[in-house]
């Protein structure tokens, strides 16, 4: 990464904080105007499923050593760091974030911080019996990944024996535990599970839960992505509706990625993420972190910036937010709406099992 600011300068093996104070404003903007709000946090690189669109079957799969990854002191250190430059909303994510041991003693030190929103995203098969522990420790929100309700068909996209049963089992007793609504995310593929469209919708409405539909995205480097497979956030809205009649909702939150709807006959809520038809760029608020301690200012980026390598050199607290603000300052991703350009093609993205969903 080339030095882009006069507050801190970072090449790929060096780093040189100019140690001074700097002014942080009181929305920290990027150069498309975009304030940082969001951090997701990638507690661990390793899952127990293999999603197609993540970690595809015959993909070559190194997992990071252990003393890589940060512990849970470096994350909350990022985590108050961030909290200080504007971020008001924390999400673990992984690979699975509940493979990651202790989980909840991460939790409880996140939850120390004010005003904070603090989620998780899990493909569900151990949240039957973590949900409890979850909530005990502070979890507010969880998102459980779903692509299929077919038993057959969800062991084919996940690449996992595990039963469907749990899945459904973890999203009951997460509800149960306090963490209701619970959302239900299913990225849809042509000719792979967009028939499924149809049979989550029975499922879950009238649940409680809110069902996502997101569009298939060409995040990672590890699958051969074609754009004939997504289906169109126009075509879902328009099947669910020749089926339940729809009314729109208005977004409860700047830089909110969903179009959010409502059943008219008070059945709950859907929801469609769009990023390859209609991008959301321009109101992305979000930093991801990953296992070992890189920032990364886009999902569908090819290079991070390594954070851990500060923090393991004993700088100081505002070393590391300066370095933080002048990483967001010079921000100018917004790679969905340039994804048919030339500009878009920086390299091969990191997979989404390492850099978090």
């Amino acid at each position: 990464m080339r030095p882009r600011s006069n507050v801190f300068s970072v090449s790929e093996s060096t780093f040189r904080p100019i140690i001074r104070p700097i002014m942080i404003p009181s929305a920290l903007r990027d150069t498309l105007g975009r304030c940082l709000r969001d951090l997701r946090i990638s507690v661990t690189d390793r899952c127990n499923f293999r999603c197609s669109y993540c970690l595809p079957p015959g993909a070559a799969v190194r997992f990071l050593p252990r003393h890589d990854l940060l512990s849970f002191e470096e994350i909350r250190r990022i985590a108050g760091i961030a909290h200080a430059l504007g971020v008001r909303k924390l999400r673990l994510t992984g690979g699975e974030p509940l493979l990651r041991r202790d989980l909840p003693a991460l939790i409880a030190r996140l939850a120390e911080l004010p005003e904070v929103d603090l989620a998780l995203t899990t493909n569900g098969a151990l949240l039957a019996s973590m949900a409890r522990p979850l909530v005990a420790a502070g979890l507010a929100r969880v998102t459980v990944s779903l692509d299929a309700l077919d038993g057959a068909r969800f062991r084919q996209i996940s690449g996992s024996r595990l039963d469907l049963a749990q899945v459904l089992a973890g999203i009951e007793a997460a509800a149960q535990a306090g963490l209701a609504p619970v959302k239900i995310n299913c990225v849809l593929r042509r000719g792979v599970n967009d028939d499924q469209i149809e049979p989550l919708l029975r499922h879950f409405r009238g649940s409680g839960h809110i069902l996502r539909f997101i569009e298939y995205m060409d995040a990672g480097g590890t699958h051969a992505w074609q754009r004939a497979e997504v289906v169109p956030a126009a075509e879902v809205l328009a099947r669910i509706a020749a089926l339940y009649p729809l009314e729109p909702l208005v977004p409860v939150a700047p830089g909110e990625v969903v179009q959010r709807w409502r059943f008219r006959d008070g059945g709950g809520e859907i929801g469609i993420i769009a990023s390859v038809t209609q991008p959301f760029c321009r109101d992305c608020n979000r930093l991801r972190l990953s296992s070992d301690g890189r920032l990364y200012t886009c999902l569908f980026a090819s290079e991070g910036f390594d954070l851990r390598a500060l923090l393991r050199a004993g700088r100081s607290d505002e070393e590391i937010l300066s370095a933080i603000a002048a990483l967001w300052s010079a921000r100018d991703d917004r790679y969905s709406e340039l994804r048919r350009s030339s500009a878009a093609q920086r390299g091969p993205r990191m997979a989404m099992s390492y850099i978090g969903g």
